[in-house]
């Protein structure tokens, strides 16, 4: 007989986690307590979301569960926005939540978390894809399991169970679970017919989406195209999912996307393979009536928002998709690959680029951190104009390495996704570019780097504003309101003042210099760069 607390740390051991992330609350006191015991590392974070937002990091990058401990009432609420962000991200994250003793259950109780207070497994029901209370010791091993099971089931995503500190404490038999890595992959009974599709397409394109990240269909998709002759590009969450020095890649379509995408499909394409997106609105700017493809084929595990946004006649491929192009390949075995011709007359776009001394442009800016950065940093990008820059300018040239959600988008979050990345696999160059808006609400969480010496580089993009709505209302309204900020960022003074060395990089010289410097990758490192406030983001064609 062994208490919960020790018994599920066990599993996490088990299970090779290492870090656990969270904030204290009396309710998980014996949990933590334990995480000690048993060599576990509990890492501080500065807000619950931040803590959410780094068990997430920590999953996508180690490809096993990401835990997140927060207490009761507040400390729940706080990290519901970073279980919605693990869930856009399709990342299986268990959130745990303390709550006082089952038997006061009923009385009026600080941060009460039951249907008496704020009801957390209700809260959490919309943000997770299974959320539970434990209510008597011999429930917690069948919840726990079904947690893990809806965690890895389907499309992967995060989990929460509220547990009472009374019962963290109670005794019940020792039990081992394993995580549900070998789920068995769903096979689409239309694979022929997609070949059939691939081989009459007379001007196909392949449009990938976060899914492919999910799925680490990375070298399929790759073959898809060399056999087949298909241009690749990628909506802004599928950055990253296909190597833009390939020949056949388009860049990105949607917000931020390239003059090459856009010029692509603006007429007579016949067939759009959509492999693992919802096409939110953020990755059909440029796509209307006027320019629907012919045919889709729609590859994702999910059929929910298929031919909803594109109302086009679709051959849905529902299933794992690695596995099923997995398939697609083995009927085209025999079909010999082919030379990329359907790009060949292509026009190569340049962008334009205005410099003074005071300020960077943020296109320019992300061709400098491209250059500089090796081939097979991983960067993640948070949720502003600063990485629609990225999407355009910084060029993907190992798949797996850019991490970006089109769809939840909560500022600041890649921030601490970043942390729990780096603290999966620490030598792995690990980047965050983000913006002062984001840092504003994030920032705080830099300093758990430093308390850790957890050595991510955090570019910060400040034009002194939150961009997106400001070009937006001046567009639509011909001015702005509560998009400026009187007292601006200053990025270097609060980096320096969270313990991270910092720098302002106003020119190129100096943000190569900075960057040469994080390169070396012994210590969390804040680079501010100082970019142009009157610059058009490529985020204007979005209605």
């Amino acid at each position: 007989m062994r208490n919960i607390a020790s018994i599920l740390v066990s599993n996490f051991r088990k299970w090779g986690i290492n870090n656990v992330f969270g904030v204290p609350g009396r309710p998980l006191a014996s949990l933590i307590m334990e995480l000690d015991r048993q060599d576990i590392n509990f890492i501080l974070s500065k807000h619950e979301s931040g803590a959410g937002y780094a068990a997430a990091g920590y999953s996508l990058i180690n490809k096993k569960l990401g835990v997140a401990l927060v207490t009761s009432g507040p400390g729940g609420t706080n990290a519901l926005t970073a279980a919605g962000q693990a869930k856009a991200y399709h990342v299986p994250v268990l959130f745990i939540t303390g709550q006082q003793s089952m038997h006061n259950i009923g009385k009026a109780i600080g941060q009460d978390s039951t249907i008496f207070g704020t009801d957390l497994v209700r809260m959490f029901e919309s943000v997770t894809k299974f959320s539970a209370r434990v209510e008597r010791a011999d429930q917690f091993q069948i919840l726990l399991k079904h947690a893990l099971e809806k965690a890895y089931s389907g499309v992967k995503g995060p989990v929460h169970l509220s547990i009472p500190l009374d019962i963290l404490d109670e005794e019940i038999d020792e039990f081992e679970l394993d995580l549900p890595n070998n789920m068995d992959k769903l096979i689409s009974s239309r694979l022929d017919e997609f070949v059939s599709k691939l081989n009459n397409a007379r001007k196909p394109v392949i449009l990938a989406g976060k899914g492919v990240h999910s799925s680490l269909a990375y070298e399929e998709i790759k073959n898809i195209a060399e056999i087949w002759d298909i241009p690749v590009m990628t909506t802004p969450g599928g950055k990253g999912t296909f190597s833009e020095n390939h020949p056949l890649s388009l860049g990105a379509l949607g917000l931020g996307g390239t003059d090459k995408s856009s010029e692509y499909i603006k007429k007579d394409t016949d067939l759009m393979i959509v492999i693992g997106s919802k096409l939110s609105d953020m990755s059909l700017v440029g796509i209307s009536p006027d320019n629907y493809p012919k045919e889709v084929v729609h590859l994702d595990y999910d059929n929910t928002f298929i031919e909803k946004a594109l109302p086009v006649k679709t051959l849905p491929i529902i299933g794992d998709i690695k596995a099923n192009l997995q398939l697609v390949l083995d009927k085209a075995k025999d079909k010999r690959r082919k030379e990329y011709t359907l790009l060949e007359k292509i026009y190569e776009f340049k962008n334009n680029i205005k410099e003074n001394n005071k300020y960077l442009s943020s296109a320019h800016a992300m061709e400098i951190i491209r250059k500089v950065l090796p081939d097979d940093a991983v960067v993640f990008g948070d949720d502003g104009s600063h990485s629609f820059y990225a999407i355009r300018y910084f060029n993907i040239r190992k798949p797996g390495t850019f991490f970006f959600d089109d769809v939840f988008g909560a500022m600041g979050h890649a921030i601490g996704y970043s942390i729990g990345a780096q603290l999966a696999n620490y030598n792995s160059r690990i980047v965050c570019i983000t913006g002062d808006g984001c840092t504003f609400m994030q920032g705080a969480e830099i300093s758990t780097a430093a308390n850790y010496n957890i050595p991510v580089t955090f570019i910060v993009i400040n034009n002194g504003r939150l961009d997106m709505p400001e070009k937006a209302m001046i567009k639509f309204f011909g001015k702005t309101v509560g998009t400026n900020y009187n007292v601006p960022l200053d990025g270097k003074k609060f980096g320096e003042s969270l313990g991270v060395k910092s720098y302002r990089c106003c020119n190129e010289l100096e943000l190569k210099e900075a960057l040469e410097i994080s390169n070396l990758h012994k210590e969390a490192i804040l680079i501010e760069v100082m970019v142009d406030p009157n610059e058009i983001p490529p985020t204007m064609k979005r209605g």
